[in-house]
């Protein structure tokens, strides 16, 4: 194993259990098959006599940038790389002089689907790539005859993923089996207090809260179609797994939903068109060719996902920054 010491700063932590710490995890998980790697929540943390990492790995341009500037100005001759998420591509970055900041500092980016390079401003392209997150492939349930088919909605309750256009759906869907079943977290009031009320006057819906990863997988697994809303996306984990579960995704036609999914996917429906996503649930549940269309283009996307694929880049990336940094030393 190489000596190289590697930090990974995720601002989301293991509590979280969102899609950014599920990105930090699985990528220490990967670069601990060669390198020491440390993940914490900034850079430096409380160890203050450690000495710093050959190599900074910051998730979240703006929520990280203290610690990415930090590392940069304590070692200028040392690589860093900024993976950027959705709030960082499609609003962030445009706005916050802090998130732009990171931007110019890390050596390298990372974005999670190829759409993201056009909300990059073009003189920073040469130095972004796309690494692809991936997911264990799960064997598809059985799909046999069921008193409910499940359209399953997983994320916090947070604006960014609009959840109350999935809550309007459920008043609107009209396939008798569907069955609108919300995983995640309450992070706003405002919207705890929608999935309680769409709950109590919609029988179809049901808002779980948050389940442990496992957990999810395994619901997401047993479901008929999976749901995303957002309304900004820097490349969604859920779309990986949803696609190696076997499950069909319907998706807001966003940029980050389009570079995961194709141009060409039919399972798309304009942002916070509650009913336009209900005609697609209700499209996919009665009609078997076009779920078979949607599980065929699903199934034809998920190379693209495997680990083994997202491990080889990730460590690819990293082993030419640590050399490309190691030749500059020692010139």
């Amino acid at each position: 194993m190489s000596t190289h010491h590697i930090w990974i700063v995720s601002p989301a932590s293991a509590r979280a259990n969102n899609g950014n710490w599920q990105s930090a995890s699985r990528w220490a998980r990967f670069l601990r098959t060669r390198y020491r790697v440390s993940i914490s929540q900034q850079w430096p943390d409380n160890d203050v006599g450690a000495p710093p990492p050959d190599l900074l790995i910051a998730l979240h341009a703006r929520r990280s940038a203290p610690s990415l500037y930090a590392y940069t100005q304590a070692c200028p001759q040392r690589p860093s790389i900024l993976l950027l998420t959705g709030t960082d591509l499609y609003r962030d970055i445009h706005t916050d002089d802090s998130a732009r900041q990171s931007l110019r500092q890390a050596s390298a980016l990372v974005l999670l689907q190829p759409a993201g390079m056009d909300a990059l401003p073009a003189p920073l392209r040469a130095k972004a790539s796309v690494i692809f997150q991936s997911a264990a492939t799960l064997r598809p349930a059985a799909q046999g005859p069921r008193r409910h088919l499940d359209v399953c909605m997983i994320g916090h309750l947070r604006t960014e993923k609009d959840p109350l256009t999935f809550m309007r759906a459920a008043a609107l869907v009209t396939a008798p089996a569907a069955r609108l079943v919300h995983i995640g977290g309450a992070l706003e009031p405002a919207l705890e207090q929608a999935a309680l009320a769409t709950q109590a006057a919609h029988p179809r819906y049901r808002w779980l809260g948050a389940l442990p990863h496992g957990a999810t997988r395994q619901r997401l697994k047993r479901s008929r179609l999976m749901a995303i809303a957002s309304q900004m996306e820097g490349g969604a984990n859920v779309i990986i797994e949803a696609v190696c579960s076997g499950v069909p995704v319907l998706a807001s036609d966003i940029s980050g939903n389009r570079g995961m999914l194709g141009d060409d996917y039919a399972g798309y429906f304009p942002p916070g068109d509650a009913a336009a996503l209900a005609r697609l649930i209700d499209r996919a549940l009665a009609e078997p060719d076009f779920y078979e269309l949607l599980r065929a283009q699903c199934d034809a996307r998920a190379p693209l996902f495997a680990p083994a694929a997202e491990q080889a880049a990730l460590l690819e990336l990293v082993d030419n920054l640590l050399h490309k940094a190691n030749l500059g030393m020692t010139s």
